[in-house]
């Protein structure tokens, strides 16, 4: 009744306003504004009575505010009806409960009445019901995003995230392209220098061969733990053969510093979330050994719900830039499974990082 009574005083003072053109945007604005205000007592209403909490940073639209107390108000007349129709069968059933004492109705009457006020009961609770049950909708719907918003904004997050993880796939390739070339390619032609050398000075000079060869063995080995570590960062076997936890201790035996571990997963987990959980790991240590000058690493895994939760946290300089490469792809890839990914660094340190994955 509120929102009716403003709507028709506002509105009679505004009509002129309101059918003239130039001044209709400025008259729909201040009609707007005070109907934010009645809506806002609505809003108040559906907290205090049925408990609903609606987004506090989603500001409706004008129009839609004015469209929402318009329906309210219709509804209210609904209402009033519906408990109207509900009062007079309250004193239609006690009439008929005093003749029913004074004698003075037979069976056939009392069973008519019963009949039609058994009809009205259950319409007057249909009708409160759904009234009911509209006026929950039209709040959802004006003081939070509506089904159409949602979607539009679930639509407009899967593309940013099919774009996101498009780039995080071209940096990886690019990264993977720059090891090969800087390191492994480097170190084969220098192994290939060596050999030649050792062939060069085998007539020559033989105690220079042996060194020559031990060194270029040397180099060797070199070259197939970077190619090893090359291919694990492209994608651990360990993952398919021994599982997650195997595939993790293989990333702290390889970190040249301590890594203390906790992991409390005691069931399946998906095998896209497997994969991003281990790349987050493998990132936040690769990054920890780099750049922070960390002593020791902690890594935490633990399974709340359908929620796997990975915690990374090192004692470095802090520091970290979210929106370096590294840290952009495991943001990509962790919102390409709907999840949440949280890095604090702060200057001094010490940097926590934190993804949430979605199991279901």
């Amino acid at each position: 009744m509120l929102g009716l009574l403003y709507l028709l005083i506002a509105g009679t003072a505004l009509a002129a306003f309101l059918l003239w053109p130039r001044t209709r945007p400025r008259a729909l604005a201040a009609l707007a504004s005070g109907a934010r205000r009645v809506a806002a007592l609505d809003r108040a209403r559906r907290f205090v009575f049925f408990g609903d909490r609606f987004p506090e940073h989603y500001k409706s639209s004008g129009q839609k505010v004015l469209r929402y107390l318009a329906t309210r108000s219709y509804t209210g007349l609904l209402c009033t009806i519906v408990v109207g129709l509900l009062g007079f069968g309250v004193i239609l059933a006690a009439v008929l409960a005093v003749r029913l004492v004074q004698g003075r109705l037979d069976l056939q009457e009392l069973l008519t009445q019963a009949l039609l006020g058994g009809v009205l009961l259950f319409l007057d609770v249909q009708g409160i019901y759904s009234l009911a049950v509209l006026d929950a909708k039209l709040a959802r719907e004006c003081f939070g995003p509506s089904e159409q918003e949602v979607l539009r904004q679930r639509i407009d997050e899967l593309a940013t995230s099919r774009a996101a993880v498009v780039q995080a796939v071209d940096a990886e390739r690019r990264r993977i392209e720059r090891d090969l070339h800087d390191g492994i390619q480097q170190r084969l032609v220098a192994l290939a220098m060596l050999l030649g050398r050792a062939r060069r000075s085998r007539a020559r000079n033989p105690e220079q061969v042996d060194a020559l060869l031990h060194q270029a063995h040397q180099e060797s080995q070199e070259v197939i733990t970077e190619l090893r570590e090359a291919t694990w960062r492209i994608y651990p076997s360990a993952l398919d053969s021994l599982g997650l936890k195997e595939a993790l201790s293989g990333v702290s035996e390889r970190c040249s510093i301590p890594i203390r571990m906790d992991f409390e997963v005691d069931r399946a987990l998906p095998q896209t979330v497997e994969t991003a959980a281990y790349f987050v790991v493998s990132e936040c240590v690769t990054n920890a050994a780099k750049h922070s000058g960390a002593t020791a690493i902690s890594i935490r895994l633990a399974l709340y719900g359908a929620v796997l939760v990975v915690r990374v946290e090192d004692n470095g300089t802090g520091g970290a830039d979210p929106s370096g490469s590294g840290l952009t792809g495991l943001r990509s890839r962790v919102g390409a499974l709907d999840g949440l990914l949280h890095i604090d660094s702060p200057l001094g340190g010490p940097t926590t990082i934190t993804a949430e994955l979605p199991c279901a």
